[in-house]
């Protein structure tokens, strides 16, 4: 089976989780959402990744999407996932956000390597844009 894995500092990862439900409810099962909580050591949330990823197993491969590349969740995910066997195919994406997570969810079974990565990117990069209110003010000049 493909896991969908999304780790952040604090309760990003599962307020995602939780939105993504709403989007996504039959992908939900296959989302596992842990973040690290303020004040709790990176020792402390390797052991709690540890726990919420003991269900894979070395058949399973994983999406793992992060808050910030490099950042201590990612990082300790990452070496948790190498002790598990699960590293070498894993895609591991930075910078998550609602698009980005539903794309993930919707597609992990349906692509792999380059081409879900293909997918998956543009769809988090096109949510990244302002948003402009239009102003009563441009109406009045029309006058």
């Amino acid at each position: 089976m493909k896991y969908l894995l999304l780790v952040s500092h604090g309760g990003f990862a599962a307020g995602l989780k939780t939105s993504l439900a709403m989007f996504a409810a039959d992908k939900i099962e296959q989302v596992i959402a842990v973040g690290l909580e303020n004040g709790q050591s990176v020792d402390d949330f390797a052991q709690v990744f540890r726990g919420a990823t003991e269900i894979l197993t070395e058949t399973d491969s994983v999406v793992v999407l992060a808050d910030i590349v490099g950042g201590s969740p990612l990082t300790a995910a990452l070496g948790i996932l190498d002790e598990k066997g699960l590293l070498d195919s894993a895609i591991v994406l930075g910078g998550m956000n609602l698009p980005m997570a539903i794309t993930s969810a919707v597609m992990k079974d349906m692509l792999d390597g380059a081409d879900f990565v293909a997918a998956v990117l543009p769809e988090a990069q096109a949510a990244l844009q302002e948003f402009k209110v239009a102003s009563d003010d441009a109406e009045d000049d029309d006058i």
